[in-house]
């Protein structure tokens, strides 16, 4: 019984947060919401991000997207496994030279249980992945905003070190993008 109610309440809790994006707020409509996310979409293909939303276990580096050397896997909590955890060569910072272990706070893939898949989705799938709380880490409208708005390893992605290539639109640009998304209602494809 008790079970029945917890499931109730996250489906509640879950149809609440999707109804975040269903209304846009005065003054947007559907083509703006369609033009913020094609900007938000090319950001997330970029493989700065990409390479840590990977369809299987394994993360992807370098521009080309290859596997990650050495044998890497998300493991049970997204940071790697046993001996090869992700801050074991990822520090708080990057290390200074080109192809040198890229570095932010909290380096990590996404969980298993919530893998967030980018790589091969379409502008669509990964439209709808995003704006639903149970495919996106449970996370509002609002919450996706902030993690893309100021969460230090996705700004990482502007500051990859070198020997990588930035994401190419401004991180201000797909903040904004992400805000006329999120206000025009997170409209899809």
């Amino acid at each position: 019984m008790k079970g029945n109610a917890i499931a109730a309440l996250a489906l509640a809790a879950g149809a609440l947060l999707a109804a975040q994006c269903s209304a846009p707020r005065r003054g947007q409509d559907s083509a703006a919401a369609l033009a913020a996310w094609d900007v938000v979409y090319r950001v997330l293909e970029h493989p700065r991000c990409a390479n840590c939303h990977p369809a299987g276990d394994v993360p992807l580096q370098g521009d080309d997207m290859h596997a990650h050397a050495q044998n890497v896997r998300r493991g049970p909590d997204g940071h790697g496994l046993y001996g090869m955890s992700c801050d074991a060569c990822h520090l708080t910072t990057n290390l200074a030279g080109a192809h040198f272990p890229p570095g932010a706070p909290g380096w990590r893939l996404p969980t298993p249980r919530m893998p967030l898949v980018f790589v091969g989705r379409s502008s669509r799938e990964l439209c709808e992945q995003l704006k639903d709380p149970a495919r996106n880490g449970g996370k509002s409208p609002e919450q996706v905003f902030e993690h893309v708005a100021h969460d230090p390893l996705v700004m990482w992605g502007w500051d990859p070190g070198e020997g990588r290539a930035p994401v190419s639109t401004s991180h201000a640009d797909v903040v904004r993008a992400l805000r006329t998304w999120i206000d025009a209602g997170c409209g899809c494809p």
